[in-house]
């Protein structure tokens, strides 16, 4: 079966769920959990498959072991395409809506390194420059990991110096739960942001990669 957008449904439910994040609340609207938001978005991911790569459905439960906040489940459902460990292409949806992004998540001590250095060389830098001032010029959003001052050994007068700034770095766009939400829209206009991601994710890839660290 085709994606045909979000139901009603889906936010209703994660609506619930900030409410009353509880093991209660969850089993007892499980069934609105499969079918109004894992399914659809199984099926939005599979029809965008064959351009982008097959996508990694995140599982609802939050891990609590370390965290201060122990609120049981996630109050959204994501799914992740991996190009390399920690860098890819990102799509959720949550009472607030349709989230988007693309670039790299992760920001082991190699990974910044490597970063670091591509974005101090005017080589590598100055085209990581262009990219990110594309995607802000068209409405998308940076985010990530980001030191408050300059990272040790860079001037405050760097010419790149905010994007030394940052440890992780991915650009996104919010959707609100508006009516084409509820429509195969999403997965055009999903399309059209993953398509705009692109140039970053690619830089990502060449000149950061995926951690290269043994797992602890």
């Amino acid at each position: 079966m085709g994606f045909s957008g979000f139901p009603d449904d889906a936010f209703l439910f994660y609506e619930g769920l900030e409410a009353d994040n509880s093991k209660t609340y969850f089993t007892r609207h499980k069934h609105l959990y499969e079918q109004a938001v894992r399914e659809p978005m199984l099926a939005l991911t599979d029809e965008l498959a064959p351009e982008f790569g097959a996508a990694q459905l995140f599982r609802p439960y939050r891990d609590v072991r370390f965290a201060k906040d122990k609120s049981p489940y996630k109050t959204h459902q994501g799914a992740f395409i991996d190009f390399q460990p920690g860098i890819g292409l990102y799509v959720e949806v949550s009472a607030a809506g349709v989230f988007t992004a693309g670039g790299c998540y992760t920001h082991a001590s190699d990974q910044v390194a490597r970063y670091r250095e591509a974005v101090d060389e005017d080589l590598s830098g100055k085209p990581l420059e262009s990219i990110t001032s594309a995607l802000e010029a068209d409405g998308y959003t940076l985010h990530g990991d980001r030191l408050k001052t300059r990272p040790r050994g860079f001037s405050e007068d760097h010419p790149r110096i905010s994007l030394l700034r940052h440890r992780s770095l991915y650009a996104g766009t919010s959707f609100e739960p508006e009516p084409w939400v509820h429509t195969a829209e999403v997965l055009t206009r999903v399309a059209r942001t993953w398509r705009a991601y692109g140039p970053l994710v690619d830089w990502l890839c060449t000149h950061v990669r995926g951690s290269e660290l043994p797992r602890r």
